[in-house]
């Protein structure tokens, strides 16, 4: 009897680990989708800032006649709002007709 009795314990055993095993890896998979969500959405993030940008210095050119001389111009007169912890705006005028270069560079994390 004592042998049967062994063998059902090594049993319960290796069940528990196969359990500890399979929670293991439901919880990496989850981890791993919320990775992929997380970088999706900073990436739209970032398509969102550069059509915002666009759309603003172009309207402001419609309307004004001239590009906006800085970023912190269309900060206060188009609404222009970003997260300045996560992205760098690089905001360059070539001339005053001229579209300004506007470069976005996302922060380390």
């Amino acid at each position: 009897m004592a042998r049967f009795q062994y063998q059902k314990k090594q049993h319960i055993y290796r069940k528990f680990i196969i359990s500890v095993c399979v929670f293991l890896l439901i919880v990496l998979l989850f981890y791993q989708g919320i990775e992929s969500l997380s970088s999706g959405s900073v990436r739209r993030q970032k398509e969102s800032l550069e059509n915002a940008l666009n759309r603003s210095i172009t309207y402001c050119y419609a309307v004004e006649g001239s590009y906006p001389e800085s970023l912190d111009y269309l900060k206060e007169h188009y609404g222009i709002t970003y997260d300045e912890d996560r992205f760098f705006v690089d905001y360059k005028i070539i001339g005053a007709n001229i579209l300004p270069d506007v470069t976005i560079i996302q922060k380390g994390d």
